[in-house]
């Protein structure tokens, strides 16, 4: 048996439907702990639109502080339209941004991975669909959402203006485009670039440093540089072609939204957001499904678990290196959906329906 010494994990469930697939999360954490030997110790705390409704901050320095301490952060989903409002500075969402940016939470993965026995729920042709796997990287920490400076401003005329800016340094470019390489290693050795350098100067560089990167340490790793616009258009005509993508903050928003989508429901996709190693090999992290708060399906016990537990199968890879244990989770998921259970929101013909906790309960089942 393999023993993890008391890993620290914070839980936060947020609002909308997060509690709900948290909730089967803590179930998942609890099996590992009993049946795997593992120590997890497993601590829960407010984010998000919950947050302000008690504290009426989005997040407290108490559980920012919590989050410092853990290992890994495991968080459900943030906002709503109860909340949209607030000022900008007091939304749900600045709390998902502030640990980002505090944490140095700077490489977003997300995968975007066609099941096989949902290849019919996609909106393009199954031959198009079939087999997709992609590894979109996304620099999380810089660009357009953190540049100043930033703001609305009057103007002489009357009018107003709106700033933003997009900046990058050398380092901020390079690391991410490390990570994207390291995870190409590992699966085919290929990764697009993307970014406008036919139009900015920041895509300029973004270009040029990737480049470097792969000259000089990964000569056996094959990359292309593509246009953010043409890599959107690629992903609908011919999204095969891709294996690794990384890319900058504003792009990778956008880009890893749309293949998502590719694969059916977002209620079946991960995400990991990961900061750098220290010296002792052990780096902060945090694990969010890719879908939102959801408020209209709240309560009801209908939403998808299956991406949030795919995140706590992320975390179990890239936070602890536990490869084997990952592996497992993954094929419990694909061998629940081979059984024809479904939640509402990838329910078809012939398929059971079941809800957030049966399926979270049948995923269990399937752990050996």
């Amino acid at each position: 048996m393999i023993k993890v010494k008391n890993r620290k994990i914070l839980l936060l469930p947020g609002d909308g439907i997060g509690p709900e697939v948290i909730a089967e999360v803590k179930k998942v954490i609890q099996w590992f702990n009993s049946k795997k030997s593992f120590d997890f110790t497993v601590d829960q705390d407010l984010i998000g639109g919950a947050s302000i409704e008690k504290h009426k901050n989005p997040i407290t320095d108490e559980v920012f502080y919590k989050a410092l301490e853990s290992e890994m952060v495991i968080l459900g989903a943030c906002g709503g339209p109860k909340w949209d409002n607030l000022e900008f500075s007091k939304k749900p969402e600045r709390a998902l941004l502030k640990l980002r940016k505090e944490l140095k939470l700077f490489a977003n993965l997300r995968p975007a991975i066609c099941f096989k026995q949902l290849v019919e729920a996609s909106s393009l042709k199954p031959e198009i669909v079939s087999g997709l796997d992609i590894m979109i990287v996304r620099e999380l920490t810089g660009g357009i959402y953190f540049g100043e400076p930033r703001g609305i401003k009057p103007i002489e005329n009357g009018e107003r203006k709106g700033i933003n800016t997009h900046t990058y340094t050398t380092n901020e470019i390079i690391r991410v485009a490390k990570v994207a390489f390291e995870l190409a290693k590992k699966r085919s050795k290929k990764v697009t670039s993307c970014e406008k350098s036919n139009v900015m100067e920041s895509g300029v560089l973004w270009k040029e440093e990737v480049q470097k990167v792969r000259d000089n340490d990964y000569t056996d790793i094959a990359l292309n540089h593509m246009l953010a616009d043409n890599c959107a258009m690629q992903l609908l005509r011919n999204p095969k072609q891709f294996d690794v993508i990384v890319t900058d903050n504003l792009f990778g928003d956008m880009l890893s939204d749309e293949a998502a989508m590719l694969t059916g429901s977002l209620g079946l996709l991960p995400s990991a957001s990961l900061g750098a190693k220290d010296k002792n090999g052990k780096m902060r992290s945090m694990y969010e499904p890719v879908h939102g708060s959801a408020p209209d399906i709240a309560g009801k016990g209908i939403a998808n678990p299956i991406a949030s537990i795919l995140s706590f199968s992320m975390a179990l890879r890239y936070s602890l290196d536990l490869d084997q244990e990952a592996d497992n989770l993954d094929q419990a998921v694909q061998k629940v959906l081979d059984d024809g259970l479904r939640t509402k929101d990838i329910l078809s013909k012939g398929k059971k329906e079941v809800s957030t906790s049966q399926m979270g309960d049948a995923i269990i089942s399937k752990l050996k």
